[in-house]
C-alpha cells in the first residue's frame, strides 16, 4: 500500500501511512487506474555513457558500502567531478535520502584544502547520486598495502593534514563519522584529502540520525559508535588514532570475523602498543596514538587542536626526509623526460651526419690531379740485371761484377739482352 502523498510502502492492512499518517484508501477500492509503474533504480553506470543528461562517464573509480563511483565530465560546467551512485537499497530508504541531505547542508560548508568539496545530492530516474570534487591521486588504503609500513615522519605529515581538515569540519560543527584510510585521498603532489562527509552528522542538529543505529566502519569505529551512542567530534580523532596505528604498523589494532566482533574490541579490548609491532616507532609517537584510542572520550584529546600541536612537536625533532610522501609520478612528465633524453642522444648523431655529408661535397669538387698511365707492354722478352756482389771468395768472378754496373748505368742506352 503506497502512501499517495509521501509514497512510503504501508503493508495491505494499514489505514494510515506510518510516516505521514495520510488515510489510506482500502485494498478493495484500489484501481488499476491508481497504479504506477516504477522505474528500476541505476545499478552501475558504463563507460563512455551519459548520466542524467549531463555526466559523461569516464571510468569507475571504486566501489563501497554506499555505492559506486565514477569519474566523470560534467558538460555543464566543463570539468570532471566524482560522482557517487548511492545503491538502489539505500536510495529506495525515504529516511536516510533525507538524513543526507540533511547533512549535505552542512559538509558543503566546509571549505579547506585538505577536505574534498562536496557539491550535491540529486535524483535521475529513480537513482540517487552525489557529486563532489575529484581528486587525481590514490587512498592511503592502497599506499599502506604498498609500502607495509611508513616512517614516522610520513605517518605524521598524513595525519597532521587530516587533523588540520578535521579542525575546521568540527569548527562548522559537522563530524566524519567514518573516518578511515579508504576516504583518504594522496593527491601527486603528497597532500592528504578527507573524503566523503556525505554522511556526516551535524553536532547541533540532534536526531538526524536514529538512536540505536550503528553507522562507520568497524575497523576504525569509535567505543561510543559500536554502542550506537552519541557521536561528536572525539570520534573522529579515535578514528584518526587507528588510522596512525596503521600507518605505522602496518594493520590494523582489532580484527575479527565478523563486524560485530571487531566493533566490541574496540568498546572492551586494549590496543597492543605499536611499537610491539614495530620497533622503530617513536615512543612520542606511540603516545599519541594510545591517546587518542582511549575508551573513554574523556581521557583523549579533546579537539584537533590539542592533537595538532603534539603532532608539531614530535615533528620539529625529525629529519626533513623522513616526511616525504612517494608521489605518483604523472604519465606527461614521463614523456617530457623521455623526449628531453632523445633530443641528447639526437644532437651528435645529426652533427656526424653533417660533418660526412660536407666532407663528401668538398671531395667532389676538388681538383682532379693528372695520373700517368702504366706503361705499355711491348710482348717482347727482357731482361732487368742489377748490381752483383761477389762473395765466394774467388777473384776470377769479379769480371761479373763490373759487367753488371756496366748494363745498368745511366748513361748506357736502354737494351734488351737475351740469354743463351
Amino acid at each position: 500500500m503506497k502512501c499517495p502523498k509521501c509514497h512510503l510502502e504501508n503493508t495491505s492492512d494499514s489505514r494510515f501511512c506510518k510516516s505521514c499518517a495520510t488515510p489510506l484508501p482500502p485494498s478493495d477500492e484500489i484501481s488499476a487506474f491508481q497504479t504506477e509503474t516504477l522505474k528500476s533504480p541505476v545499478k552501475e553506470l558504463a563507460t563512455g555513457s551519459t548520466f542524467a543528461g549531463r555526466y559523461q562517464v569516464i571510468e569507475e573509480l571504486g566501489k563501497g558500502g554506499m555505492g559506486k563511483v565514477y569519474k566523470v565530465f560534467d558538460a555543464e560546467i566543463k570539468e570532471k567531478v566524482a560522482l557517487k551512485l548511492l545503491k538502489p537499497d539505500i536510495a529506495a530508504d525515504r529516511e536516510t535520502i533525507e538524513r543526507f541531505r540533511n547533512e549535505l547542508k552542512f559538509a558543503r560548508k566546509i571549505r579547506h584544502k585538505n577536505v574534498c568539496q562536496m557539491f550535491d545530492l540529486a535524483k535521475d530516474e529513480g537513482s540517487y547520486y552525489i557529486t563532489m570534487e575529484y581528486v587525481h591521486g590514490e587512498d592511503l588504503k592502497r599506499l599502506i598495502r604498498k609500502m607495509g609500513q611508513l616512517s614516522a615522519g610520513q605517518a605524521i605529515l598524513i595525519a597532521r593534514q587530516v587533523a588540520e581538515g578535521l579542525a575546521e569540519a568540527h569548527h562548522l560543527g559537522v563530524v566524519h563519522r567514518d573516518l578511515k584510510p579508504q576516504n583518504i585521498m594522496i593527491d601527486e603532489e603528497g597532500n592528504a584529502r578527507i573524503m566523503d562527509f556525505g554522511i556526516a552528522r551535524s553536532i547541533k542538529a540532534k536526531g538526524i540520525t536514529d538512536a540505536g543505529v550503528m553507522i562507520g566502519t568497524p575497523e576504525y569505529m569509535s567505543p561510543e559508535q559500536a554502542e550506537a551512542g552519541e557521536v561528536d567530534k572525539r570520534s573522529d580523532i579515535y578514528s584518526l588514532g587507528v588510522i596512525l596505528y596503521e600507518m605505522v604498523t602496518g594493520r590494523v589494532p582489532f580484527e575479527g570475523d565478523t563486524p560485530l566482533s571487531i566493533a566490541m574490541k574496540h568498546k572492551g579490548e586494549k590496543p597492543k602498543d605499536p611499537r610491539e609491532l614495530n620497533a622503530q616507532v617513536l615512543p612520542e609517537l606511540s603516545r599519541v596514538i594510545l591517546k587518542c584510542m582511549e575508551k573513554d572520550k574523556a581521557k583523549r584529546y579533546q579537539t584537533a587542536e590539542e592533537l595538532l600541536s603534539d603532532m608539531f612537536k614530535i615533528e620539529k625533532g625529525m629529519p626533513t626526509t623522513q616526511r616525504i610522501v612517494p608521489e605518483r609520478i604523472p604519465l606527461t612528465s614521463r614523456e617530457i623526460t623521455v623526449k628531453f633524453k632523445l633530443k641528447k642522444l639526437f644532437a651528435p648523431v645529426l652533427g656526424i651526419i653533417v660533418l660526412a655529408i660536407v666532407v663528401l661535397v668538398v671531395l667532389r669538387f676538388l681538383p682532379k690531379k693528372s695520373i700517368a698511365p702504366p706503361p705499355l707492354l711491348s710482348g717482347k722478352p727482357s731482361l732487368a740485371v742489377l748490381y752483383f756482389e761477389n762473395i765466394s771468395g774467388d777473384k776470377s768472378l769479379d769480371a761479373w761484377k763490373t759487367a753488371s754496373r756496366n748494363c745498368s748505368s745511366p748513361s748506357s742506352p736502354s737494351q734488351n739482352l737475351s740469354t743463351s
